[in-house]
């Protein structure tokens, strides 16, 4: 299943770039949410390669995350993947530079399945799907206007 959104934004593409590649104020954020992060990789400074390791509650039952940085390439793109409870998830953020001030954000997020409870878990979720997508698009424009301003 996959989830995509496009944004243009009234920023420079450095300006954005810095904004939603912040790892501290991201672990941050994570943390009011009431999940349990912690960085595992041994980096001393951001790049391709950093961990985190995430406990939260979904459904009920504890769920256990881990998530890399595979890919981060500044200014234009970052590549987080993810697994959990039979999960596979890959999120792109890619930046294009319209103009000196003007930045288009793509994001899509890739989930896939790698158990049969997952599969079904996925296929329950594209019933609704339509109204995921809109959810999807309006909390990203959301996060992305308050993150960069």
């Amino acid at each position: 299943m996959k989830f995509s959104t496009r944004e243009d934004i009234s920023a420079p593409i450095e300006q954005v770039y810095d904004a939603l590649v912040d790892f501290d104020a991201f672990e941050r954020a994570v943390l009011r949410r009431g999940l349990d992060a912690v960085r595992v990789d041994n980096l001393s400074a951001p790049g391709v390669g950093m961990q985190w390791k995430s406990k939260f509650k979904f459904r009920g039952k504890p769920r256990n995350m881990i998530s890399e940085v595979t890919a981060l390439d500044r200014p234009e793109r970052f590549v987080l993947t993810s697994q959990v409870s039979g999960l596979d998830a890959i999120v792109t953020l890619d930046l294009l530079a319209l103009s000196p001030r003007q930045t288009r954000v793509s994001l899509d997020v890739e989930i896939k399945p790698t158990s049969l409870s997952s599969r079904l878990f996925l296929q329950s979720l594209r019933l609704a799907k339509a109204g995921l997508n809109r959810r999807f698009k309006k909390g990203f424009h959301k996060y992305l206007h308050s993150t960069v301003g």
